[in-house]
Formats: C-alpha cells, sequence, structure tokens
C-alpha cells in the first residue's frame, strides 16, 4: 500500500542516493555512470586498475577462482579483451608508454609458482619480464625478491619504483634503473622516519618526489626521487584510515588518496616546490558503504579518475567537471 509514510521514504531515498556527496560548496568530479557499458565483466575483486592515457585503454586487476586476471576496456567502457596467463594475485597495475610502445607492469603477490613477483606485459597479455624469484618470497636483492610487492611506478625514463610489501616482511621503497639494478633502497618495519608499516601505493610527482602511501602508520611520506632522502610525511589527515592509494591529478595539483576502510577518497592539496608542510584535504567523496576503494588512477590526459573497489566488485570512472 503506497501511503503518506511510505511516500515520505520514498522520497527520503530518493534524497538520499541523489544529495552531492561532496563536502564544500564546489564539486570536482561527478560519476560516470555509463562506465563501463558491461559491468557483468567483473567477476571477481577488482584490486587495482591502470589507465594508458596516450591509447585511451583501462586496464584492470581483479582475483578469483576461474576468472580472467587482466580485463581491458576503452575509456568510452567498452569491453576490449582479457587475459589471465601467469598473473595469480594482482595487487598493483601500472601503464608505461615509451616512443615506442606501451607496456603494462603488474604486481602479484600470489603464493603459487608466479607470485611475489613484478612483471612486465605486452598491451596482449604476453609476459615480457619478470623481477623477482616466482613462488619465493624473500627479502634479499641479489636476485630482486619480493614478499607481496603492492604497487609499481615507473617514469618515462624507465626508471622503476616499487612498493613491498602488503603484509610481508619487507617494508620498503626501492629504485630501479631501467635495466633492473638497484640505485636505492630505503625503509624497514616501524613508525620512525622513512620506517613503513605496509607501504601500499607509490607515485612520482613532476617536482622529483616519490610519494608513498604508509597505510599501516597512517601517513604519507615523501622521498627525493634521485637520493632516496626523507623530505617529510603527512601525518594528520589520516586518523581516520590510512591511505591506500596515491595518485596524482593530471596538473599535479591534488592528490588523490583511496581510504577503504571508510569508503572514502580524499583530495589533497599538492605542495609545488619547497617544504612539504602538512596536509589539507580540499574535498573529499563518500563512496556507498562497503565499497571498499583499493587502488585508483588517473588518465593524465582527461583528469578522469578510476577506482578499484573491492567489496563492490567494480571500477569507477569519476570525471572532472
Amino acid at each position: 500500500e503506497f501511503n503518506y509514510y511510505t511516500f515520505i521514504l520514498y522520497s527520503q531515498v530518493l534524497k538520499a542516493e541523489y544529495s552531492s556527496p561532496w563536502k564544500g560548496e564546489q564539486q570536482m568530479y561527478k560519476l560516470d555512470i555509463g562506465w563501463p557499458k558491461t559491468p557483468e565483466h567483473f567477476t571477481g575483486q577488482t584490486f587495482c586498475v591502470a589507465v594508458d592515457s596516450l591509447h585511451g585503454l583501462v586496464y584492470v586487476g581483479q582475483r578469483g577462482d576461474n576468472v580472467p586476471k587482466v580485463l581491458v576496456f576503452s575509456e568510452e567502457g567498452y569491453f576490449l579483451h582479457s587475459w589471465n596467463d601467469t598473473v595469480e594475485m594482482p595487487h598493483g597495475i601500472f601503464v608505461w608508454n615509451t616512443a615506442t610502445g606501451s607496456s603494462v607492469w603488474v604486481t602479484d603477490v600470489g603464493t603459487g609458482k608466479y607470485g611475489h613477483t613484478v612483471k612486465q606485459y605486452s598491451p596482449l597479455g604476453k609476459l615480457m619480464q619478470v623481477l623477482g624469484t616466482p613462488g619465493n618470497a624473500g627479502s634479499s636483492l641479489i636476485p630482486l625478491q619480493f614478499d607481496q610487492p603492492a604497487d609499481i611506478f615507473v617514469e618515462e625514463t624507465g626508471e622503476i619504483y616499487v612498493v613491498d610489501g602488503d603484509g610481508g616482511m619487507n617494508n620498503r621503497l626501492l629504485k630501479l634503473s631501467d635495466d633492473y639494478k638497484e640505485i636505492w633502497l630505503t625503509g624497514t618495519n616501524g613508525s620512525g622516519i622513512g620506517q613503513f608499516k605496509i607501504p601500499h601505493s607509490v607515485t612520482v610527482d613532476a617536482f622529483g618526489r616519490v610519494w608513498v602511501a604508509d597505510r599501516g602508520n597512517k601517513r604519507i611520506q615523501v622521498f627525493d626521487k634521485v637520493t632516496g632522502e626523507w623530505l617529510g610525511s603527512w601525518n594528520g589527515c589520516f586518523s581516520e584510515d590510512g591511505p591506500y592509494s596515491v595518485r596524482f591529478t593530471a596538473d599535479y595539483k591534488y592528490l588523490i588518496v583511496a581510504q577503504l576502510n571508510i569508503n572514502r577518497l580524499a583530495i589533497l592539496a599538492a605542495p609545488p616546490v619547497g617544504s612539504i608542510g602538512d596536509c589539507a584535504i580540499v574535498h573529499s567523496v563518500q563512496l556507498a558503504d562497503e565499497t571498499k576503494p583499493h587502488l585508483v588512477d588517473v588518465d593524465m590526459r582527461s583528469g578522469a579518475v578510476y577506482v578499484a573497489e573491492i567489496g563492490a566488485q567494480q571500477v569507477q570512472k569519476y570525471v572532472p567537471l
């Protein structure tokens, strides 16, 4: 029976659904409800997402039994293809473009014969390079050995930054040359300066600084990309939940941080050159309960933000207004 009280309840539900999730006056992003066109392709837990801005492609890493581990969509949301070989449990994913082509890097935290590795694939899923000792967790560097490597960022030069790991024995940030030799390594388990508790995501800004989501310590730490020297940390913005993901907006003015346990994206003002200072959340978007945003990526051409959500088992696209 549709009575007055049902009507009031119904209005409140609609209001809850359509009221803006943004704090403050000005909205910065809106959800693209048409992306992807066929969400039924998400058949596992979507852990990570990477944008190939040059070619208009979006790569999604998902986990589960008998599901394709990497899905490829167009930026318009059309499903293109998927691949599965040699990927066990994807955690982080990154697209690297050069003048001669593009490749896809995946961090694999599986415990089987492919796990504990950082791997490079062709856009169609052909395995090109393996860093680490497959199936073998460890902390030695020669040969490179990882324990649940969480995330990777590759510069145009081919220099690589890896945060290792996602709850394993290692809590470190590693920089490798384009021929996979160690340039520098920093971090041990702890909460002091330059120490980590679950370094979970890594990115590099336009000013020569490396930003790490130090999840267990509920802070972001910043390092000089040339020397590995500690430059500062942001401790004040993550008391409710640690940062899970760090990615810059296309203009490098803001840092987008996912907070999984409170289902939130925080948008922080990024400092230009000079002092790191302390953090200021400019905006935040509150996602639905149990969405659990894990890792994000930004299209450096259009500015769109893609969010891999473990709880909702989907990737959502937010477009700048």
